[in-house]
């Protein structure tokens, strides 16, 4: 499953869930203009691909946390430890910060 991730509503990079875990890279676009910054502190503005077992702690902060993500997860019909379906399904407005997601349908 993928997910495109966009900072101030310019695509920044590819989320990508896989049986290996999670990665995530920077579209070309966005990495070569110095006037665009890191989504996060902990995916510095690179030419690689970030790699983790986990979702990412970046990303894991955008999700929504005790009954608020229960009430969610019931509502989307979602498991509340499918931390990337929620993502995509909560995260793409209305986020903490400039950073939203989108899925790649």
């Amino acid at each position: 499953m993928k997910a495109k991730v966009y900072c101030k509503k310019r695509f920044a990079g590819t989320l990508e869930k896989s049986s290996a875990g999670y990665s995530f890279v920077y579209n070309e676009n966005y990495l070569s203009d110095p006037r665009t910054k890191s989504i996060s502190l902990t995916l510095p503005k690179k030419q690689k691909e970030f790699h983790s077992n986990q979702l990412f702690p970046f990303f894991h902060g955008l999700l929504t946390e005790g009954f608020a993500n229960q009430i969610q997860s019931r509502k989307l019909k979602i498991d509340e430890m499918d931390y990337f379906a929620r993502l995509v399904k909560t995260a793409n407005y209305d986020t903490i910060g400039c950073v939203t997601v989108e899925v790649i349908k």
